[in-house]
């Protein structure tokens, strides 16, 4: 049976709700996953979730996350819909809250583990982190690196627009746009720099396996100083009468070029193997 707690002001409800403030997820290092998505994919990832709240009375669709986080060690409360209230950031909250611990990684772990990195450098929006943080899971890129600058990782928002896949992809969080392209280049990848001006097509770069690409602000872009410290600008050919892509959806067709590149790349040899058979 799960304990019921039915004020707001319980203190391990009010210490839950301090981590919608930055400083308060820093202090303690933990963040707040809503909703059955988040909290089942961290519960599938591992990661050891503290406590994890839902609505009182909440149906049957919340009962096979609530077993798994039970049999998981989690401590499973059922809360009144004003604590959920207090716990969430969404207009119709799913019924679920947990509390995680941070999952951000080493710089030298992602770049060992991206196939391309994503760099962000002060990119502001949530939902661009969050969707971005998607995109790189759902292209199988392997790394993303989120420079200090940037909106913090584990805002709620960020959290909300990643769909759990904060949990599937090695992020290293307040890192230098220096210590990245250190890194990279330290295991021999080259950089790049996004632009809407770049010298050369994504189709033309070289975006194999150790490559890196940064990122610039939502408004801005990238400043001169950062796009010195690449090998060359790069850019994604607008066809049609759009002035340009929106960052989020810039940075997912760079990747997923990347990962058509990687598929080619890795289907050759059976090409070729497929040809001399027929021969």
């Amino acid at each position: 049976m799960d304990e019921a707690v039915a004020s707001p002001r319980n203190r391990r409800i009010a210490r839950a709700v301090a981590l919608v403030r930055r400083k308060d997820r820093e202090e303690q290092r933990r963040f707040l996953v809503e909703g059955v998505r988040g909290v089942r994919d961290a519960l599938e990832s591992g990661v050891a979730l503290g406590d994890v709240f839902h609505l009182a009375g909440s149906g049957a669709d919340l009962e096979p996350v609530l077993r798994a986080a039970r049999a998981s060690g989690a401590r499973v409360t059922a809360v009144s819909p004003e604590a959920l209230r207090r716990l969430t950031a969404t207009v119709a909250p799913q019924g679920i809250v947990a509390v995680a611990p941070f999952v951000d990684v080493p710089l030298a772990d992602v770049v060992a583990a991206a196939s391309l990195l994503a760099i962000l450098v002060e990119v502001r929006d949530p939902g661009n982190l969050g969707t971005i943080v998607r995109a790189v899971d759902a292209s199988g890129a392997g790394g993303l690196a989120v420079t200090e600058a940037s909106v913090d990782l584990y805002n709620p928002k960020v959290v909300r627009a990643a769909a759990g896949s904060l949990f599937h992809v090695p992020v290293a969080h307040q890192v230098t746009v220096e210590d990245a392209v250190a890194a990279v280049r330290g295991r021999g990848g080259r950089v790049f720099a996004a632009a809407a001006d770049g010298r050369l097509s994504i189709y033309e770069a070289d975006l194999g396996p150790g490559a890196a690409v940064l990122f610039g602000n939502e408004a801005r872009g990238l400043s001169a100083a950062n796009r010195a410290m690449a090998d060359a600008t790069v850019r994604v050919p607008i066809r049609g009468a759009a002035e340009s892509l929106n960052l989020a959806a810039a940075t997912t067709v760079v990747l997923f070029e990347a990962a058509r590149r990687r598929e080619s790349a890795a289907a050759a040899p059976r090409r070729t193997a497929q040809r001399r058979s027929l021969h």
